[in-house]
C-alpha cells in the first residue's frame, strides 16, 4: 500500500511534464501545456459510477503536504458516504443564501421606499423619506439589516452630542425617524431578512428609554394674525395686484392651507355652483374637501386670468409655490406665517358667530377626534358652511377696518412728509 501513495516529491511537482500525475490516494498533479500546475481529486460517483474531478487549488498555492491533507478529508467522506462535489456546492448555496439575506439596511430603506412609492398620496413622501433616513440613519446604512440592535437605533436617534441628544432638540423629526426605522425593519422580517423584535418598537421598548416626544416639544402655535386685524389685512392685500396678494387672499376667503390654495387647478371650480372641490391627492388627510364659495371669493377668481390650468402659473406649467405668497406677508407683517391664517378664522368663528363646532370644524378640513360624533355626522355640512364662509367674508370686508387701513395709510404719509 505505501508504494502506491506518496509518489510525488516536492521537486517532481515542480519538473513533471504535461498530464495527469498520480500521487496515490486519489490525488494527482495536472500539468497543463502551458505549464501550469493544479491539485485534483478524482473520484467514481457511486451512484453513476462515472469519474469526478473536483479542483483542490493550485500547486503554486497549495503545498504536496496540503493536497495530501486535503484528499485525506475526502476520502474520509466518501467514507462515510458523502460526495464531496455535492457538499461543496451545498455548501456555496448556503453561504450564497446567507449573503444574500445579510442585505445592509441602506437597501432595505431603499427597497422598501421603492415598494410603497406609488401607495403614498403626495410624491414628497418618498424624497422626505429617503433623505431622513440618509441622514440621521448613518450608524446603520451600511450594516446588514439581521445586526441591527436597540442599541444601533438608540445611535440614530440621539445623534453623537450626548449632552444635546438629537432626540431632546428634534423631538418631531426624530419620532418620525424612528417609526421610519421600524416601518424598515418590519419590511426586513417579512422578507425573511431579519429574525426577533423590532429594535425600533416604541410600545414597551424604546418608550423605556426615551421620554415621550410630547414631553420634551413645547407646542409652537404658528403666529396667527388676531382676527380683530382681518378686514384690515384683507384691505392691504386687494391694494396690492401680485399674484402673492391674490394666493394669500384666496386662502384667508376659504380657510385652506397654503398649498392648498397655491395649487389650485381651474378644473377643480364649480364657479358657477360657487364650490371648490379640492381633490384627496392634495389635501393633509387624503380625503376630497368640498369649499363653498362666498360671492367675494367667486368675484376673486372670475377675476384671474386662465393661461393655463393653474388657477396661479408657477413655471414650466406647473403652479406657483407657497414661497411669494409667503415672500408678500413677511413684507406687510413679519414674523405672521400663511398657515396661521386658519387660526385666525378658527378664534374668529368661534368666539364671534353661533355657527356650530362641527361646522367650523368641517370647514377647515378637520376630522372629529370624537368617535361616537364622527359617525353620525355623514354629510360634509356644505349648505351650513356656505353660510359660515359668507359671514367670514363680510367680516374680511369689513368697511370699518377699511377706513382705518386708509386713515392709518393717510397718517404715515404726513409723518413721512
Amino acid at each position: 500500500m505505501a508504494t502506491h501513495v506518496n509518489r510525488l516529491t516536492a521537486t517532481s511537482v515542480k519538473t513533471k511534464k504535461p498530464g495527469m500525475h498520480a500521487d496515490g490516494g486519489l490525488l494527482y498533479l495536472l500539468v497543463k501545456p502551458d505549464g501550469r500546475r493544479s491539485w485534483i481529486f478524482r473520484y467514481r460517483d457511486r451512484i453513476t459510477t462515472k469519474l469526478r474531478d473536483m479542483g483542490l487549488g493550485p500547486a503554486w498555492d497549495v503545498s504536496l503536504s496540503e493536497a495530501r491533507e486535503r484528499a485525506a478529508g475526502l476520502r474520509r467522506m466518501l467514507r462515510d458516504g458523502q460526495d464531496p462535489m455535492t457538499v461543496k456546492h451545498a455548501e456555496k448555496a448556503e453561504a450564497r443564501a446567507k449573503h444574500e439575506k445579510r442585505m445592509a439596511f441602506g437597501r432595505c430603506a431603499e427597497l422598501y421606499i421603492e415598494t410603497h412609492r406609488s401607495g403614498w398620496k403626495n410624491p414628497k413622501h418618498a424624497a422626505q423619506w429617503d433623505s431622513t433616513l440618509r441622514t440621521y440613519c448613518v450608524p446603520v446604512w451600511q450594516l446588514p439589516v439581521d445586526a441591527i440592535d436597540t442599541a444601533l437605533v438608540m445611535k440614530c436617534l440621539e445623534g453623537k452630542d450626548s449632552k444635546a441628544p438629537l432626540w431632546n432638540s428634534k423631538p418631531e423629526t426624530m419620532s418620525r425617524v424612528r417609526g421610519r426605522i421600524e416601518s424598515v425593519l418590519a419590511w426586513a422580517t417579512v422578507r425573511g431578512l431579519r429574525i426577533g423584535d423590532n429594535p425600533a418598537a416604541w410600545r414597551n421598548h424604546l418608550d423605556q428609554l426615551l421620554p415621550a416626544r410630547n414631553k420634551v416639544q413645547a407646542v409652537k402655535h404658528r403666529a396667527a394674525l388676531p382676527y380683530v386685524d382681518a378686514a384690515a389685512f384683507m384691505a392691504e392685500l386687494r391694494q396690492r395686484d401680485t399674484v402673492g396678494a391674490r394666493v394669500l387672499e384666496l386662502q384667508m376667503l376659504t380657510a385652506t392651507r397654503p398649498g392648498e390654495a397655491a395649487g389650485a387647478r381651474w378644473a377643480e371650480f364649480d364657479l358657477d355652483g360657487a364650490v371648490w372641490t379640492i381633490p384627496g391627492s392634495r389635501m393633509k388627510a387624503g380625503k376630497e374637501h368640498r369649499i363653498p364659495l362666498a360671492p367675494a371669493a367667486v368675484k376673486l377668481l372670475r377675476g384671474l386670468p386662465r393661461i393655463n390650468d393653474n388657477v396661479f402659473p408657477g413655471v414650466r406649467d406647473r403652479s406657483i409655490t407657497t414661497a411669494a405668497a409667503m415672500k408678500l406677508l413677511k413684507e406687510l407683517r413679519p414674523g405672521l406665517t400663511a398657515h396661521g391664517f386658519r387660526s385666525t378664522f378658527r378664534d374668529w368663528a368661534a368666539e364671534t358667530t353661533s355657527h356650530s363646532r362641527e361646522v367650523i370644524e368641517a370647514a377647515m378640513a378637520h376630522r372629529l377626534k370624537d368617535a361616537a360624533e364622527a359617525a353620525y355626522q355623514r354629510g360634509d355640512l356644505l349648505q351650513r358652511r356656505a353660510v359660515l364662509m359668507k359671514d367670514w367674508a363680510a367680516y374680511c370686508a369689513a368697511p370699518r377696518a377699511a377706513d382705518n387701513v386708509t386713515a392709518l395709510q393717510g397718517r404715515k404719509h404726513r409723518a413721512k412728509a
